[in-house]
């Protein structure tokens, strides 16, 4: 107990010692720890974005609702880069295929195609006002029925009015907004890459938007689409399946979409079937890596700080000399000698841990600003993680200058000028 005391006096003297020496060379000592703040910054900032990022973008996702199955003739998960040869020469999913699953798969409620042309974006216009990056699509009923369309203001359309290919649109809510300046736009025209239509209903943005993600769907009756755009083919089908039947509904719609798509049974799927869990796990799986990347960058960042703090704490050996011999002249232990120089690189980037940590903060918040659609927010692990690092640093570069110095010789140290 009392050995414990008196460590605890030289961690507390070594503190006091660090600090003054920290405060006689304000400069340096900034420089000496600008790796560790750059380092612990970036793991804090990078944190809090990768965490503000997942729950916005795993929230979206499950707002497709658990029950929900996208097929598409692309590999099902979250993708990024270009499609695989192999993808892009797939047979489109069609129509009849949507009509398959709904009259084979009793496990599945709703079927909705939604057919989308190759081509990107498209402009609509209304009087003078213009919106050049509309996204139009053509669909049923369904797509409104299994929660996909949440209205506000007029209504989605009928059976009746795609079978007869009525022009008619439904348009999402960032189109409104460009064009119809907060008047109610239903039953007024709009033209859309030259043809005219009336708009009877506008759509909230979904809640399975992306941040900053705009609502810029322009949406058809399905068959008004075809007879618009015939060579449109490419399919997304949404499907709803009976509650608590997912994983039925999955194998069934599988099981038809094989039979219609004609493949052997030695032959991969030549489709992508896809729910909400999956693609979570999919996207978590780039965010893994994007975590790798930011782990690698901080190290650069905390290796030079660290070589930093390892030279300043050598220098301050040498100019301690004399100091470090009358101290073991009157008694210190080669452990006490240690102890006070490894405390003094421990305080050292302790503190450049600390402004790391405001500079993390200091980025989460210019994200924040920048994107205020992101909900980034500061985790406790990243901060944690930061300050322990930071701390590591010290101890791992402060040991070998804590080491020489308790190795002096007393006499040659008190000759030392």
């Amino acid at each position: 107990m009392h050995q414990f005391k008196k460590d605890w006096t030289l961690i507390r003297a070594g503190i006091g010692l660090a600090l003054s020496a920290i405060g006689g060379h304000k400069l340096r000592s900034f420089l000496t720890v600008l790796g560790v703040i750059m380092g612990t910054g970036t793991i804090i900032g990078v944190g809090s974005i990768l965490t503000g990022l997942d729950g916005a973008v795993t929230d979206a996702i499950r707002s497709f609702g658990t029950d929900t199955i996208i097929a598409t003739k692309w590999q099902a998960g979250v993708r990024f880069g270009r499609r695989s040869r192999e993808e892009q020469m797939r047979r489109p999913l069609t129509l009849e295929n949507a009509a398959a699953i709904a009259e084979r798969c009793p496990s599945v409620e709703w079927v909705s195609p939604y057919l989308f042309p190759s081509s990107g974006f498209h402009r609509a216009r209304y009087k003078s006002n213009e919106f050049v990056q509309a996204r139009i699509g053509g669909t049923e009923t369904a797509y409104a029925e299994a929660g996909q369309a949440e209205m506000m203001f007029g209504r989605f359309f009928t059976d009746f009015e795609n079978a007869h290919r009525s022009p008619v649109v439904v348009i999402g809510e960032d189109v409104y907004k460009q064009l119809y300046s907060g008047i109610d736009p239903t039953g007024k025209p709009i033209e859309v890459d030259g043809h005219t239509f009336q708009v009877i209903g506008v759509m909230k943005r979904p809640a399975n938007s992306f941040p900053g993600q705009q609502d810029v769907r322009v949406l058809f009756p399905y068959w008004t689409l075809r007879k618009l755009m015939p060579a449109a083919k490419e399919h997304m089908l949404v499907i709803s399946a009976r509650p608590g039947q997912l994983a039925k509904a999955m194998d069934e719609v599988r099981g038809v979409l094989r039979q219609e798509r004609r493949l052997k049974y030695s032959e991969p799927d030549n489709f992508g079937l896809s729910t909400a869990e999956q693609m979570i796990e999919d996207f978590r799986q780039v965010t893994a890596v994007t975590v790798i990347v930011m782990v690698v960058l901080s190290s650069v960042g905390l290796l030079v700080g660290g070589i930093g703090v390892m030279n300043i704490m050598l220098v301050s050996v040498t100019e301690r000399t004399k100091e470090i011999g009358v101290r073991k002249a009157i008694g210190a232990r080669r452990f006490d000698i240690t102890l006070q120089f490894l405390t003094e690189a421990v305080v050292l980037t302790f503190l450049g841990g600390l402004f790391g940590m405001l500079l993390g903060y200091g980025i989460s918040k210019a994200a924040a600003f920048a994107f205020p659609a992101l909900p980034t927010a500061v985790p406790l692990w990243s901060a944690a993680l930061g300050v322990c690092v930071s701390v590591g640093v010290g101890v791992f570069f402060g040991l070998w200058p804590a080491a020489k110095a308790a190795r002096l010789d007393p006499v040659e140290a008190l000759r030392y000028e």
